[in-house]
């Protein structure tokens, strides 16, 4: 029937999705990048602007140094990062210089696939940026046809993006991207082979979470409408809210007739490690899930939705997810239908978030109101001008709309200690000082992990912390280990 490859989601989309963007460490990735080199994956969604935050702002841990262990564990995998093109890091716009180098670093230290997400389909903005890549030395630049439910989203809307994306020559592949997981097959029948009619011979991608259910058989058909890689999550971090699960969907398009041609046994040694460190780290399983029509009606993508409930669950407002849910429709519509992809899902539950906890759009964050004035590009339908207008009728909106361009590199490097590198430039640019501190101050980040040894770790940590305690020994048979506590610290023996 046709050859199928595999793109693996797992530590960039399925870490997001499932465990909220903060599950996977350095140490994490370094042990199960030799296991994913050898499973045969055409490519791992590996990074993008908000995963190098998590990792300096959670974990204290250098994001660049993490890829560079990454890229040297995979020397052949395609590593991918995705972006808009007009930001890094932060929420506001970055310099189209400053985005520049940010390409030309990210390809030094090992990135060579890049996904060009333009939360508009601004083509104008995603081709400036495809050339950018390019000019970076990107070998693969892919354009997003992020899918959505609207009455202006169409298969000719999205066939004539795919032309225009097979038109310049900056462009190598094309994915569909379905971050809600709303792609039945029943409208794949007809929405893709409208894309490929129009690709002339560019390779198609499927990129399509399992939230509610519809993805795993959408990929089942996908290959015979064109769609020549499926994008999956290994072990725990496929299904629920991340991507369908590898095994399975290796499993059933070969049961359809496909060939998938990968290592089955290096695929389940990476699994079994993922599952060993989900038991290890006390972190959720994805599960296959019911349909729910209501993702039909809001859209939130997984990683959003995931993060939403942790939000909500620090406040003490778990109570008022379902009132959130809708009124994050409300929102969407009343801001013109947004497609619900970063950085829009962010803005509408946020916003949506201040509206079920108080006076609806008596508070309004920033980004929302650069969203009001068109830092963002036009909305595909014009914004409810009720709200338009009291967004606009504050002084913060007039703040925002007198703001000076984002800096230059060479402004930024007037800013900070003129010796460090452009990757340090990067990081303090957009992120507090305070944070980039902090992670420089921790130093290498950890490279070794053992799921199995998780247990007697916390054993020891909660035995340390405890003053009572000033010995302890462990013995079983060819080794003994004795622990006793010192005056400034602990010995191991």
């Amino acid at each position: 029937m046709a050859d199928v490859e595999l793109v693996d989601v797992s530590i960039r989309d399925g870490n997001q999705s499932l465990w909220g963007a903060t599950g996977l460490r350095t140490a994490h990735i370094a042990q199960v990048a030799p296991l994913m080199e050898r499973v045969g994956f055409r490519a791992l969604d590996y990074s993008s602007s908000t995963a190098m935050g998590v990792a300096v702002r959670t974990h204290r841990e250098d994001p660049w140094e993490r890829l560079r262990l990454t890229r040297a564990a995979m020397p052949t995998t395609k590593l991918q990062f995705i972006g808009t093109g007009f930001r890094f890091i932060s929420w506001q716009n970055s310099h189209p210089e400053t985005m520049q180098l940010v390409y030309d670093r990210l390809v030094a230290n090992g990135i060579d696939r890049v996904v060009v997400l333009d939360p508009m389909h601004d083509m104008d903005a995603a081709r400036e940026t495809a050339r950018r890549l390019k000019q970076a030395g990107v070998d693969e630049v892919i354009g997003a046809l992020t899918f959505t439910i609207s009455v202006v989203h169409d298969d000719a809307f999205y066939a004539d993006l795919a032309g225009q994306f097979a038109a310049d020559p900056n462009f190598d592949r094309v994915y569909v991207k379905d971050p809600a997981g709303i792609l039945t097959a029943e409208r794949a029948r007809t929405l893709l082979p409208a894309i490929v009619g129009r690709l002339g011979g560019m390779p198609l991608e499927l990129h399509s979470h399992a939230t509610i259910g519809l993805s795993p058989l959408t990929y089942s058909i996908a290959p015979e409408l064109g769609v020549a890689v499926v994008q999956v999550g290994s072990g725990p971090l496929g299904n629920g809210s991340s991507l369908p699960e590898a095994r399975r969907t290796v499993a059933n398009l070969r049961e359809m007739g496909h060939r998938v041609d990968v290592d089955d046994r290096a695929l389940g040694l990476v699994c079994d490690f993922l599952d060993g460190l989900a038991v290890a780290e006390e972190l959720p399983a994805g599960q296959p899930q019911d349909f729910d029509a209501a993702f039909l009606h809001h859209q939130i993508a997984g990683g959003v939705m995931t993060t939403t409930r942790r939000q909500l669950q620090e406040i003490g407002m778990e109570h008022r997810f379902e009132a959130l849910v809708e009124e994050v429709g409300v929102v969407r519509a009343e801001m013109g239908h947004p497609i619900m992809v970063t950085p829009f899902p962010q803005m509408v539950v946020s916003q949506a978030l201040f509206n079920v906890i108080g006076e609806r759009y008596a508070t309004v964050p920033d980004q929302v109101i650069r969203y009001v004035l068109g830092s963002f590009g036009r909305p595909t339908a014009p914004i409810d001008p009720t709200v338009k207008d009291r967004i606009l009728d504050r002084p913060r909106a007039r703040e925002l709309a007198s703001e000076p361009p984002p800096p230059t590199p060479a402004e930024l490097r007037k800013q900070f200690h003129p010796g460090i590198s452009d990757e340090e430039l990067l990081l303090r640019a957009h992120m507090p000082e305070d944070q980039v501190d902090a992670m420089l101050a921790a130093g290498p980040a950890p490279r070794h992990f053992n799921p199995s040894l998780a247990p007697v770790l916390t054993l020891l940590r909660e035995l340390g912390s405890r003053t009572s305690v000033h010995d302890l020994a462990v013995t079983t048979p060819g080794l003994r280990m004795s622990v006793r506590r010192a005056s400034e610290g602990t010995s191991v023996a």
